[in-house]
């Protein structure tokens, strides 16, 4: 038996037959008794049916991606089996039901287990999960009491499930029973830290709700729904409000109104939405109102790829409005990042008073991962400054911040969309859109407090990730460090504006590698607009950076850096 640290399980075949269920339960039952775990799922755009596949990374140290090569493939169904076959290494398994996949001869790593007879023995024909389960614990070593426990505590009150399950549990277990085990996770060491599973677009929700959000309106659209939703469930009592809106559009305008009366706002929507919120976004820059727009990104352009991952909406975020502005991005990494991101963009938004963008994505938004429990007492809030004094107040006579006058209150107060002078009154004349201008851009300034990570920083060349391709990238430096590779690693989630110490570090360097999921190499290019010597290391597959893959294009490209340039006769 191998002695690793961790492994990967992939469950592939339809929508509908328990594929995404599959990975999180066992993840969820691994991490309840002290492992990491991390869940990476990819559907089609339908209610029902189509391929469908996810997988489980489980490991006794913290997780930073879905992994490399497939350890175990579950594959629910013949198409899964020839889809996914290439992707298990040799030393890997794959379970195959026989009814529905004959057993190739060919190919040594397939194991039989008949999901849906043995299911049927239990009286719970929807038992084929559970059957799979016992047989993984099997294979990879781990004390089938862990999944049992699980069982006991999700349906508890729930006496003939629960039996059912562990039924189901024990016989798969039994059926490969002379199964050689391909792993031994070890016994779990449990964090001296308080944890919590939740998914990405989850975690985002409970920011907002900490960061004291009172105002949500917003429209479904995958992957950004579950913000929605959660928001539905949970912003609750006096004084707040979630709503489902008839168009992207109302949404957007909804929440400038909310910002415009005080409140602290928000909506979530991905790359079709948020392209149809841009125009109201331009308001809330013009008019200076605090809110917050969530962009989970999707494969695009159009409908695109809507249940694919992709970071192509950073230009879009950036300006996408019409005419002059800078909106300010936070584009989270990890599904902690997404907590913590949503506190900063509304401390943002209260602080500068204007609109900000959280870049997510679709990998980010269906991960389940499991996490330190947030700190709430670091998570600082800040609330917006606002106007006590009397009338007669110039809300945008100062070139950069002023107290915000909310309606009731002191100060009178016009939200113009047109441009305006230093009472709110529109005007034409060109010193007042000097005026404005500047002082729009000029309150960027304030939002300069952002933190970022390095590591090795003495090195002449760096490895710049962003948004969710961090812990991939993180991989790939890390196994490049331990070849003795001399490269540098930055990283922030605040791209607009950058930590200046981190920019002028990055222009120190004589070569800087952006590994983005799009096509055009957009970080890399806003970076180079701003001095930095930077290329992209791109892949627009709709699916994230293999760890080693990323490792072995960062050592091909250092090695063409490396190659003495030919001089022109």
């Amino acid at each position: 038996m191998a002695s690793r640290s961790e492994i990967v399980v992939r469950f592939a075949g339809e929508g509908g037959q328990g594929v995404v269920t599959a990975a999180e339960m066992l993840a969820r039952a691994a991490t309840g008794v002290g492992y990491h775990a991390l869940t990476f799922a990819t559907f089609p755009s339908q209610i029902l049916g189509g391929p469908t596949w996810t997988q489980a990374r489980i490991a006794r140290s913290p997780v930073l991606s879905p992994g490399d090569a497939i350890d175990i493939l579950v594959a629910f169904n013949d198409e899964a089996y020839h889809e996914h076959r290439s992707e298990v290494h040799d030393g890997g398994i794959i379970l195959l039901d026989p009814s529905i996949t004959p057993l190739p001869e060919e190919d040594r790593r397939c194991v039989t287990v008949p999901f849906d007879e043995l299911a049927k023995q239990t009286g719970e024909s929807r038992a084929a999960n559970m059957v799979v389960m016992g047989g993984l614990s099997r294979l990879i070593n781990m004390p089938l009491n862990y999944l049992k426990e699980f069982v006991s505590l999700r349906f508890a009150g729930r006496e003939k499930v629960i039996e059912a399950n562990h039924m189901a549990l024990d016989l798969g277990l039994a059926h490969l029973a002379e199964e050689d085990p391909i792993s031994d996770l070890g016994e779990p060491e449990k964090p001296d830290y308080e944890q919590v599973f939740i998914k990405g677009n989850d975690a985002l929700s409970v920011g907002a709700l900490h960061a004291g959000i009172d105002f949500y309106f917003g429209y479904p659209i995958s992957p950004a729904t579950p913000v929605l939703v959660y928001m539905e469930r949970n912003l609750v009592g006096e004084g707040k409000f979630a709503y489902q809106a008839s168009s992207e559009i109302e949404a957007i305008t909804g929440i400038v109104g909310a910002g415009f009366a005080g409140k602290k706002s928000m909506t979530a929507t991905s790359g079709p939405g948020f392209t149809l919120m841009g125009e109201g976004i331009g308001l809330a820059w013009m008019a200076e109102i605090p809110c917050v727009i969530v962009d989970v990104q999707r494969g695009g352009p159009a409908t695109g790829l809507p249940t694919k991952t992709e970071q192509s909406d950073l230009l879009a975020a950036l300006s996408p409005a019409h005419g002059d502005s800078s909106i300010p991005v936070i584009a989270v990494g990890t599904v902690e990042e997404c907590f913590y991101g949503a506190v900063h963009a509304f401390n943002w938004a209260e602080r500068y008073q204007g609109p900000v963008v959280i870049l997510s994505e679709h990998s980010l938004a269906e991960r389940a991962q499991n996490i330190p429990r947030p700190d709430l007492a670091a998570a600082r809030v800040e609330d917006r400054d606002l106007y006590k004094g009397q009338n007669g107040y110039l809300r945008y006579e100062s070139r950069e911040i002023s107290p915000f006058p909310a309606p009731g209150g002191a100060g009178a107060y016009i939200a113009n969309g047109s441009e305006h002078d230093i009472y709110g009154d529109t005007t034409h004349l060109a010193k007042y859109h000097i005026h404005m201008t500047e002082r729009r851009f000029g309150k960027l300034k304030l939002l300069e407090d952002g933190t970022y990570e390095s590591d090795n920083a003495s090195s002449s060349v760096a490895i710049v990730p962003w948004g969710g391709s961090k812990g991939s990238a993180l991989e790939a430096f890390h196994k490049l460090r331990d070849a003795g590779v001399d490269v540098a690693w930055y990283y922030t989630i605040f791209l607009n504006p950058l930590p200046p110490a981190m920019l002028e570090e990055l222009r120190s360097k004589d070569l800087v590698l952006v590994p983005e999921l799009n096509y055009q190499g957009q970080f890399a290019g806003i970076l180079r607009s701003l001095g930095v010597k930077a290329e992209a290391i791109t892949q627009y597959t709709g699916l994230p950076f293999r760890p080693t893959e990323l490792s072995e294009r960062i050592r091909t490209r250092l090695a063409e850096s490396r190659q003495p340039q030919a001089v022109n006769a």
